[in-house]
């Protein structure tokens, strides 16, 4: 059995050790050499991952040709290069898309990148509430996987499943992909009213209301309830929006202190998807004629538009309706 992982950041790293824990050949890409030698040399990741021992049956790359030999490959690259990296993959290998965003230009959803990118490729989407430091030490975890295919499905599940890191298969891959997407700008938000000292009440209105939006976009693309109920959607939202180990939350926290969007984005060494995910997130709303005012306001926040008051104010000062 060989599998391989595309993207050595955190949560790619992690879902290597995940797999090399069922005691297969990982081969791990990475972009950064430092990471390559530092996987095979010191069995760690430090730039990304640091302090967790990697097993052995790891080896990284720098060459994504080297994946050639592989069976399934897990893509966790950023969702802005997601395109350009699936491209480079090998063509009919059965892809595991990882990344959670909506592409820019497009306003597509991973799969359908992956799918005009690699149309021989079988796709599967993997998403839930993991935070990737806890998926690498064997903390128990539970996670969405969805596929069209029920057969590839159950195949990848028995290759992935662990103990502590347990598989739920679904055929909505829109509705898990959509959770993914929506809830790291919904996470943003959240971080804001932390930073900002608005309270727990505050950050609890937000979750709820913000997967009111997040149900309300799902469904006009074509996802189902159900799905953004479970671990990909409302599962992921209530982990993120709730600590600082997210890099969204923690890049809302760092708004609502008074950080200027540029200023925090630039002094970043990882990707918090939501600042690139909310403006394509925005404009595919207006053009489902979705409301989403919470999206709305973190993109005025993330541009810069108007002052932290005022788009609180403006959220506030709604009209009432009904729930």
């Amino acid at each position: 059995m060989k599998a391989g992982v595309i993207g050595a950041g955190a949560w790619g790293t992690a879902l290597a050790q995940t797999l090399a824990a069922n005691g297969q050949h990982v081969r791990l890409w990475a972009l950064e050499p430092e990471v390559v030698e530092a996987v095979n040399s010191d069995r760690q990741n430090p730039l990304y991952l640091p302090g967790i021992p990697l097993s052995a049956s790891i080896e990284a790359t720098g060459d994504i040709a080297a994946m050639a030999d592989r069976d399934m490959l897990l893509i966790v690259s950023p969702a802005q290069h997601l395109r350009s990296v699936v491209a480079q993959a090998p063509a009919g290998t059965p892809l595991i898309l990882c990344s959670k965003g909506i592409e820019a230009g497009s306003s597509l959803l991973m799969s359908e990148v992956a799918a005009q990118a690699q149309p021989t490729s079988p796709i599967a989407v993997l998403s839930g509430p993991t935070f990737a430091h806890e998926v690498a030490k064997g903390l128990p975890t539970a996670i969405t996987l969805a596929c069209g295919d029920a057969e590839l499905a159950a195949r990848i599940a028995a290759r992935i499943a662990r103990p502590a890191f347990r598989p739920y298969l679904s055929d909505d891959v829109v509705g898990a992909e959509i959770g993914g997407a929506v809830k790291n700008v919904l996470a943003i938000a959240c971080g804001v009213a932390e930073g900002a000292g608005l309270g727990l009440n505050a950050r609890a209105s937000l979750i709820s209301r913000g997967f009111a939006e997040m149900t309300r976009f799902g469904l006009a693309r074509g996802a189902r309830a159900e799905t953004l109920g479970g671990l990909s959607g409302l599962g992921d939202l209530v982990l993120t929006c709730s600590s600082t180990n997210s890099r969204n939350f923690s890049l809302g926290k760092g708004l609502g202190e008074g950080q200027s969007a540029q200023q925090l984005l630039a002094n970043r060494r990882t990707v918090a998807e939501g600042a690139f995910t909310a403006p394509v997130l925005r404009e595919a709303a207006r053009a489902a004629q979705v409301e989403m005012p919470v999206v709305e306001a973190v993109c005025a926040l993330l541009e810069e538009a108007a002052p932290l008051a005022q788009v609180m104010d403006a959220l506030l000062a709604r009209p009432l309706r009904a729930e």
